[in-house]
């Protein structure tokens, strides 16, 4: 998507664009100076709706946009942007949220690649943790708030060590009861997206979706690889590596967490991100067996029978032989 602001334009008699820091395909994000606030920079979220829609249905969508800003506006967490400001400038919503300076963990994780090294699990998990604790206090919000494009990109890491969740162009404030317009047009990123955020009325997105969209990300910065679509495994169960299998120095406990993250039903994952942060942390054991997933059959080598398993194997066993037996007398 082009740009639809030139640098030195000022928005709002306020913000003055120095340049365009990202893209997507609902708008753009331009570094901007903060005039009322002498050396503040801050970033700005351009949304642009889809102008297709008719126009009661886009004003509701509108209408929409400035309920969750609202929300968002009103968040307070060391892991996440605070956002400060938004308004409209013709047919475009702008979110405005401080600037973070750094570079994000999809950068960190190519540079290890190309030094043919793996990002070290200790750094990984202490990322991680910072991010579960972030994700809580989302999922804990009244109503919940689920992110819905948890990924490498999104992830930035601070001078000071700090990590941030960034970029809330596809939150999703999860009313109880009420019909969502889909204010930005996408499901996330699709290597990091679960099956029911293929829906198109996100009724089925909850805060699950983020707990397999974390577990995705983690798979692909303690790997180097990015882990197979979700919409791929529900055809071949087989086409997700494990992934001590490409990175043998991963503990056993970490990579049964990522992978029970990663079921593909809903509830097959870990109950809560607290939950999941627990597992990785190895203070909680994963499930033995990584779930028989409801949308695909699929197993893992942690699988074990189960004794009334056995026993029907046993049994047909014999079957077999007393079978055999007759046919030969």
């Amino acid at each position: 998507m082009s740009p639809s602001l030139v640098n030195g334009e000022t928005l709002r008699e306020r913000y003055v664009v120095r340049e365009q820091i990202g893209q997507g395909g609902t708008g753009n994000i331009y570094l901007a100076e903060d005039t009322r606030l002498q050396g503040r920079l801050c970033a700005i979220k351009e949304v642009e709706h889809n102008q297709v829609l008719p126009s009661e249905v886009l004003a509701q969508a509108r209408e929409q946009f400035f309920r969750e800003a609202s929300v968002l506006a009103r968040l307070d967490h060391p892991n996440l942007p605070k956002v400060s400001d938004f308004f409209s400038e013709g047919p475009r919503d702008y979110l405005v949220m401080d600037y973070v300076p750094g570079k994000d963990l999809r950068q960190l994780m190519q540079e290890a690649r190309r030094g043919n090294a793996f990002l070290p699990e200790k750094e990984v998990l202490d990322w991680a943790t910072q991010i579960a604790d972030a994700l809580n206090y989302l999922h804990h919000q009244d109503p919940p708030i689920v992110h819905r494009d948890i990924k490498p990109s999104n992830i930035k890491l601070t001078p000071s060590g700090l990590v941030k969740l960034v970029d809330f162009g596809l939150v999703k404030i999860m009313a109880p009861g009420e019909v969502t317009i889909t204010v930005i047009q996408g499901q996330g990123t699709a290597l990091y997206t679960p099956l029911e955020q293929y829906g198109g009325d996100d009724t089925h997105t909850d805060a699950k979706a983020d707990i397999f969209s974390f577990g995705a990300t983690l798979y692909h910065l303690l790997t180097n690889e990015p882990p197979a679509e979700a919409r791929k495994r529900f055809l071949n169960s087989r086409s997700l590596t494990p992934p001590i299998d490409i990175n043998p120095r991963l503990s056993l406990n970490v990579e049964k967490a990522v992978l029970w993250a990663m079921s593909l039903h809903p509830d097959d994952r870990p109950a809560d991100v607290l939950t999941f942060r627990d597992a990785l942390l190895g203070k909680l054991d994963a499930p033995v067996q990584v779930q028989v997933d409801r949308y695909g059959f699929e197993t893992s080598r942690f699988s074990i029978f189960s004794s009334e398993q056995i026993v029907g194997y046993i049994a047909f066993g014999l079957f077999l032989v007393g079978l055999l037996a007759t046919v030969i007398r």
